[in-house]
């Protein structure tokens, strides 16, 4: 008896813990339900707090989930999506959710244009739904956004090169034409300070050539004898005589009143 009523009283928890999931399963449904039609009419907000709800009184109910993250993406809010739908690919049991969800978390990741996780993503969703078009053709679009990223990439790091290159070059030629003017200024100087070298020195053989050389030096007074300057002397005293005696003829003249018939 006892081990038949305590086999009854298992059996009795057992069937009430599935009679309260049901009932939480029930009061979820409509919340999501409700999440839905406002998803299709673009309250993508309005949604979400239905979905937040359910999620509330069952935290495991995979398509509350799966919808949240469906609402989040729409709102273009990706990096808050992106956990949503790897914890569905982590722990649901369900194939086809699973490769919704890898779908889903291809379509954030491409968004974000992180085009190599979303290429890992669609690949591992047609894994587990080879007949996925839509997949298939993100899967195409991704490879090429990726080419043509890197592409760019290419490009970019091509026009710095070519950028660095130039300045590279530029900065060559402006020292070499300074080193070039530097030198040039110096042979200058030298030849200038050679130039006033040869100069001074041409200074100084003139100047010593006129010091030395006869011709250049003054003429010397003849000499005369004793007997010359003594007539010299004389001959000047006679003519400062006779200037004199004509000084003082005018001055008699010039001073005479005129004869002025009145």
């Amino acid at each position: 008896m006892r081990k038949h009523n305590i086999l009854y009283w298992i059996i009795s928890v057992v069937f009430g813990l599935m009679t309260l999931q049901a009932h939480a399963q029930n009061d979820v449904r409509p919340l999501v339900r409700k999440g839905n039609e406002l998803f299709k009419k673009g309250k993508f907000s309005d949604a979400e707090v239905e979905y937040r709800k359910a999620l509330e009184k069952n935290p495991k109910y995979e398509k509350a989930q799966f919808n949240l993250g469906d609402a989040i993406y729409q709102e273009k809010n990706f990096k808050e999506a992106d956990p949503l739908f790897s914890k569905l690919i982590k722990n649901s049991k369900n194939n086809a959710l699973k490769a919704n969800s890898l779908y889903n978390l291809g379509n954030t990741m491409m968004s974000q244009k992180n085009y190599e996780s979303s290429i890992n993503a669609y690949i591992n969703s047609l894994r587990l739904n080879p007949n996925d078009y839509d997949a298939k053709y993100n899967l195409e679009y991704a490879r090429k956004m990726l080419k043509k990223q890197d592409q760019n990439k290419n490009n970019k790091n091509n026009k710095d090169q070519n950028k660095k290159n130039q300045n590279k070059n530029q900065n060559k030629k402006n020292d070499d034409k300074n080193k070039k003017d530097n030198k040039n200024g110096k042979n200058n100087k030298d030849q200038n300070n050679n130039k006033n070298q040869n100069n001074k020195q041409n200074q100084n053989n003139q100047n010593q050539n006129g010091k030395n050389n006869p011709q250049n030096q003054p003429n010397q007074p003849p000499q005369m004898s004793k007997a010359d300057a003594q007539r010299m002397l004389d001959a000047l005293r006679n003519n400062e005589k006779n200037t004199l005696k004509n000084l003082e003829k005018k001055k008699a003249v010039k001073t005479e009143p005129n004869g002025i018939d009145w």
